[in-house]
């Protein structure tokens, strides 16, 4: 069912509606995908709202046609996105990498499912790797956003554009099949950002001015060296300039629970448990997954006596944790395979365990 929203107006709706919604008010012009559970929602919601705009929507013949249909469209400087799940998204890797070396503002909305390989449809964390690391080939990174609510999923659409016009690099909004298939209440506030001017880099015909092309081939070394050293220039601002994180009870803490995406909600009701008890338990969640707030991590660890990541995988961001905490103290891992996360007894029981 397709739920009509309107902005300033709370209402109920699942995950993958409000990121669909967001994205229309977000001004996205054109929408490539394929379906894929448990992300389907978003190409079925922009079906029916980009005709009715008149705006462009087109259901890819595969994934690897619609992450070529977004660098195509997002080339001449449109607002451009697609989505999809886990092992679809593996079939993005070259097109992403591609995107990253071409400075284009793509953005794509992964909505995890298990893995590895076809895995199965329940929920997971398992593509931590996949969106903060990447599969292309190369050295490029991708700006990696982590809602934990629908109302997050939301907020953090409308910076996915932003963010990917503003630094003319691929974004990524990382949230999960529980937060995809879950209802909350979200309102819809006005897209709160400015637009970016882009008639400098964008193709759009060449009359009246110089010819412009993008393209990722470099063929000689020393050209392609100064490229990635200025590209690296451009992740260090943002490192400098967006990365995100909230915090909670972290100032008297000995302990600090490391959690994303909706892993976070039960993360934060363990921690409450854990007080009760008496025990000094404080939570840390990067909303930005790339740029990973390390130097956050890095002063925290200079006063508290551990870390414990929580995580929906066999452990992926425990690995960015420990590389934060520099071996300061330990990092330990709470983790379940796939599904949803761990109840917050069990957290704060295994958590109380390893105290």
């Amino acid at each position: 069912m397709v739920v009509e929203c309107l902005t300033g107006k709370k209402v109920l709706m699942k995950g993958n509606y409000a990121i669909a919604q967001a994205a229309v008010l977000a001004g996205c012009e054109c929408y490539f995908g394929y379906p894929i559970t448990p992300q389907s929602e978003i190409g079925e919601y922009l079906s029916g709202k980009m005709q009715e705009l008149g705006r462009a929507y087109v259901s890819a013949e595969s994934e690897l046609a619609a992450i070529n249909m977004v660098i195509g469209a997002c080339s001449t400087g449109a607002k451009a996105m697609t989505s999809s799940s886990s092992c679809a998204v593996s079939l993005m890797q070259e097109g992403i990498s591609y995107a990253c070396t071409d400075e284009l503002p793509v953005v794509l909305v992964s909505v995890m499912r298990g893995g590895p390989g076809l895995g199965n449809i329940y929920p997971s964390q398992g593509d931590y790797y996949q969106s903060t690391k990447g599969g292309g080939n190369g050295d490029y990174r991708t700006i990696v956003l982590a809602p934990s609510t629908v109302q997050e999923c939301a907020d953090l659409t409308y910076k996915a554009f932003y963010l990917a016009h503003k630094y003319k690099n691929p974004t990524i909004l990382l949230a999960d099949g529980l937060l995809g298939q879950m209802m909350e209440p979200v309102e819809f506030k006005p897209y709160p950002y400015s637009e970016i001017e882009n008639s400098d880099w964008a193709l759009s015909g060449a009359k009246g001015r110089e010819p412009r092309i993008i393209r990722s081939y470099g063929p000689l070394a020393e050209d392609r060296c100064e490229f990635l050293e200025k590209l690296f220039e451009k992740y260090k601002a943002i490192e400098e300039n967006e990365t995100l994180w909230e915090e909670n009870d972290t100032d008297d803490a000995d302990v600090v629970l490391v959690s994303f995406g909706s892993t976070s909600r039960n993360v934060n009701t363990a921690a409450k448990l854990l007080r009760a008890k008496g025990l000094k338990v404080g939570t840390f969640r990067p909303i930005t997954l790339f740029p990973f707030p390390s130097k956050r991590l890095a002063e925290l660890a200079k006063r508290v006596k551990m870390f414990v990541s929580v995580e929906v995988n066999m452990g992926q961001m425990i690995d960015d944790v420990k590389l934060a905490v520099n071996g300061l103290v330990p990092v330990e891992l709470v983790h379940k395979g796939v599904g949803a996360p761990p109840d917050p007894e069990d957290i704060a029981a295994q958590v109380e365990g390893l105290l």
